[in-house]
């Protein structure tokens, strides 16, 4: 007797869901606002790390989005 294939789902070819977003947001003392998304978190650390030393940034902030 043949095995009946699986239906395959449409979220199981969509290659755009192979990884994490994150965004750094970036406060600045003016209360303006800036941010980026990266696909590597390793890379937002850094990025809002260096942000962080500038005297006119108050805050930097990491937010998994997707």
């Amino acid at each position: 007797m043949p095995r009946k294939k699986r239906a395959k789902s449409k979220l199981g070819k969509d290659k755009r869901r192979k990884h994490r977003h994150w965004q750094v947001t970036v406060f600045y003392n003016d209360g303006e606002r800036f941010a980026r998304v990266y696909i590597d978190r390793d890379k937002a650390q850094r990025f809002a790390g260096r942000q962080k030393r500038s005297p006119v940034v108050r805050s930097a902030r990491i937010l998994e989005v997707n």
